[in-house]
């Protein structure tokens, strides 16, 4: 745990806003949506302080990540993390059990949960679903069942993964509009694919839609500064100001590794003079260059129409719209060199979704999903023509 930077206040709060809502937070038993970039510490969040706060409130917790076996079904994963769970609860010796029975005392009953069903048949055709098992488990622990699903956008990628979206809706909407439950049912999602894990809640096709969609709260400024205490004990002497090194991690889109990745390069490159915090400027200048260029050149290898209209998007101010309009149809045709049909725009900015290069961000609104990507393409445009209009 020692290399683990924490962050139990936000936890806290967090955990307050889901299990003891206030009027205006009570949107989230709607379900909670959580996306960020890549490597920004997501998971190592929701391990080590959500978790753990959420427990501390009451809740029994059940956690899923689809990316531990993409190759396996979504549903099948939470299925039988939903098993393991009521097993659990089954048992007085399982740690689950014993963390609901130091909450609740006498009223949890000392042998174990009794359900009326196979475990082994939920999720399973003709069995127990999903919304009818997690009924009893609120019934019988008197409390909020909390699922998190890691990586959720993977769920969508498939027919069973649509409805096993669809499975979910109907256990929250078994559990919560009871009056007088005597707990909730709880959904949060979290994933890397910006696009696709906004439109779990935003488009109407979506089991969820409506629901909450919030980015993740990035590492900050308070990271930085872990890093580089543990750094000085470490005894390492070449060390930036705590203001330099907080504006390199900007640099780096907040992502934990590249900062750890700079202060080495740092820490092994002669100064010639100038000072660590001269020095890390340019090391993360030039690491967030090469992690855009990885991004970009996804698009030049999509061709020259996905260059158009990811150009339209970026150079943009603010959303970008009418990418399917008359007047974007006469400037791709221009761009190209021939006719661009509609339908080609259709399949090409769907490609560009997919790869998590551009997201929609409301009706016929687009954007970026990267945003240092987006600082890095505008700036080597103004430097071969000039400040874009």
């Amino acid at each position: 745990m020692a290399d683990i930077f924490l962050r139990p206040q936000l936890a806290a709060e967090m955990a307050r806003q889901l299990l003891k809502p206030s009027l205006l937070d009570t949107g989230l038993r709607s379900g909670l949506f959580l996306s960020g970039l890549r490597r920004t510490g997501k998971t190592t969040f929701l391990k080590n302080d959500l978790i753990p706060a959420l427990e501390a409130g009451g809740a029994l917790v059940i956690y899923v990540d689809l990316w531990v076996d993409t190759q396996a079904s979504p549903a099948a994963l939470v299925h039988a993390a939903t098993r393991k769970a009521l097993q659990d609860l089954q048992s007085p010796a399982a740690s689950l059990f014993e963390r609901l029975k130091a909450l609740r005392g006498a009223e949890v009953e000392a042998v174990g949960f009794k359900f009326g069903f196979n475990l082994e048949t939920i999720g399973a055709q003709g069995g127990t679903t999903l919304a009818d098992a997690l009924v009893e488990v609120v019934d019988q622990a008197k409390t909020d069942v909390v699922l998190i699903v890691d990586e959720v956008q993977h769920a969508i990628t498939t027919e069973d993964g649509q409805q096993l979206m669809l499975a979910l809706k109907s256990a929250r909407d078994a559990i919560n509009p009871r009056p007088g439950t005597p707990g909730y049912f709880l959904f949060i999602g979290t994933g890397s694919h910006r696009a696709m894990v906004n439109e779990l809640a935003t488009r109407r096709n979506q089991a969820f839609v409506g629901a909450t969609n919030l980015p993740y709260p990035v590492l900050g400024s308070d990271y930085v500064e872990y890093w580089l205490k543990r750094l000085h004990e470490d005894g390492v002497k070449s060390l930036p100001s705590l203001a330099v090194a907080v504006e390199a991690f900007k640099t780096l889109g907040n992502r934990p590794e590249e900062l750890i990745r700079a202060f080495r390069q740092l820490a092994h490159t002669p100064t010639s003079g100038a000072s660590p915090d001269q020095v890390l400027q340019v090391i993360a200048a030039t690491l967030r260059s090469a992690a855009a260029d990885v991004e970009l050149s996804k698009v030049e290898e999509m061709g020259g129409l996905a260059q158009a209209i990811f150009s339209r998007v970026a150079s943009a101010k603010g959303d970008a719209r009418g990418l399917f309009s008359a007047e974007a149809l006469a400037d791709y045709s221009k761009d190209l060199g021939r006719e661009v049909r509609v339908e080609e725009i259709q399949r090409v900015a769907n490609d560009l979704l997919a790869a998590n290069l551009i997201m929609r961000t409301g009706y016929g609104l687009y954007g970026v999903t990267d945003p240092f990507v987006k600082d890095i393409w505008i700036e080597r445009q103004e430097m071969l023509n000039g400040p874009i209009q």
